[in-house]
């Protein structure tokens, strides 16, 4: 397209879900609701892990990994979204539109990363238990996390730091929050850059990381189906069923979103993002919480402690 007939657009319009004042209200409950809970449920489990020493294990550190990117993911759609129930402008500027995009892609890319590494640690604590703390050392752990955090950032950031996006269409989002398919509806140009590096980067992020935790449960399965003992099969299961639990919900409607959807964006696809945006980081919390004893048991000695520390 010529630039001289393109539209300079400085902001979007996210025009959300229905315009009905009952169902904005309704959203506005359940919004709130969903955000209070993700703040309070991961504010919790960071919590109990970092004020109890006898889980200071690499387990329970991936684990507050999961529930500070949780409440990250959250606050980066959640309040706006709250804000643009009642508006009615709902305007977006570009810059901040690509900022939360931006910022999205980096969470989410490294949760793929760190659901993982996590499978990675259940199948060295199940497969070679001995070898545990020699293999998972902090050190290795530092190693990690490091790594992820900064080619997470590169992954989601280079691409339109390469080639920024040209907008001279319309300025609606037919969409709650600044998404990437979305956004590459609106743009003009050549976008076979775009959604080549989409494709490359799903690959590497979703479908590799995926693989892996399918292969590492597999091993992890044989390994428990060994075990004499029923209390030791039942407890393996147990401290798989819930980090499994997280990785189907996460990456089911991440592939589902983002593997095969590069060259049409469908509305019905934002309804997709309220799986993995806000329902995900709400469930994560409660999943671990509810079938960890260790993290039950950690929660009920502190709050045992403060109330022996302030009785009358």
């Amino acid at each position: 397209m010529d630039p001289g007939n393109q539209t300079d657009i400085k902001e979007f319009v996210l025009t959300g879900f229905s315009q009905s004042l009952p169902t904005r209200i309704l959203l506005f409950v359940l919004f709130l609701f969903f955000y209070t809970l993700t703040i309070f449920g991961n504010g919790f489990l960071i919590f109990a892990v970092v004020l109890s020493p006898q889980i200071h294990t690499p387990m329970y550190y991936f684990l507050c990994n999961l529930s500070f990117l949780d409440l990250c993911y959250s606050s980066n759609s959640l309040p706006k979204m709250l804000l643009d129930v009642f508006s009615k402008r709902r305007r977006i500027s570009v810059i901040a539109c690509l900022t939360q995009m931006n910022f999205g892609l980096f969470l989410g890319v490294t949760e793929c990363l760190l659901l993982a590494v996590m499978a990675y640690d259940r199948y060295i604590a199940i497969c070679s238990p001995l070898h545990y703390t020699t293999i998972m050392s902090w050190r290795l752990c530092g190693y990690i996390t490091v790594p992820i955090c900064i080619g997470s950032f590169f992954l989601s950031t280079v691409p339109t730091m390469v080639r920024p996006l040209i907008f001279c269409k319309e300025n609606q989002i037919n969409h709650f929050v600044c998404e990437i398919l979305v956004l590459l509806a609106l743009a003009c140009g050549d976008l076979s850059f775009y959604k080549i590096a989409i494709v490359i980067i799903s690959l590497f992020t979703l479908l590799s990381p995926f693989i892996f935790i399918v292969i590492s449960y597999i091993c992890i399965i044989v390994s428990i189906l060994n075990i004499r003992s029923t209390d030791g099969r039942s407890k393996a299961f147990s401290t798989c069923a819930s980090h499994l639990t997280v990785v189907l919900m996460f990456y089911g409607t991440s592939m589902a979103m983002y593997i095969g959807h590069t060259k049409t964006f469908s509305s019905n696809l934002k309804y997709i993002s309220l799986v993995y945006g806000v329902v995900t980081p709400v469930l994560n919390p409660i999943i671990y919480s509810l079938r960890n004893n260790d993290i039950k048991e950690a929660f009920q000695k502190i709050l045992t402690n403060y109330l022996g520390n302030h009785r009358i």
